[in-house]
């Protein structure tokens, strides 16, 4: 794999996407009340290990920040992602 992973936003389906060997890997969520609500990631077994779920989840975030929307890490690993990386947790919903 590249360090160039493509992730895209796959607005219609409420998640984030990276295709890698032919397997597909998403970070989805759901929006209410002006927050984006984390409900799963998910990385085919063979792929985990690459940092593929931090580039979703990175993507994901970035798009939350600049769109203004406060995040509810429903889903446990962008929970552990956002308690391990500090510059995030000003997105938290109080």
């Amino acid at each position: 794999m590249s360090d160039a992973l493509a992730v895209t936003h796959n607005a219609a389906a409420h998640r984030y996407e990276a295709m890698v060997d032919g397997h597909l890997s998403v970070c989805e969520y759901e929006l209410a009340e002006g927050r984006m609500i984390f409900t799963h990631t998910v990385v085919p077994p063979e792929l985990r290990g690459r940092g593929i779920a931090e580039k979703l989840v990175r993507a994901a975030l970035a798009e939350a920040r600049a769109t203004g929307r406060r995040v509810v890490p429903q889903c446990s690993y962008v929970e552990r992602f956002i308690q391990g990386h500090k510059e995030y947790q000003v997105l938290l919903n109080d």
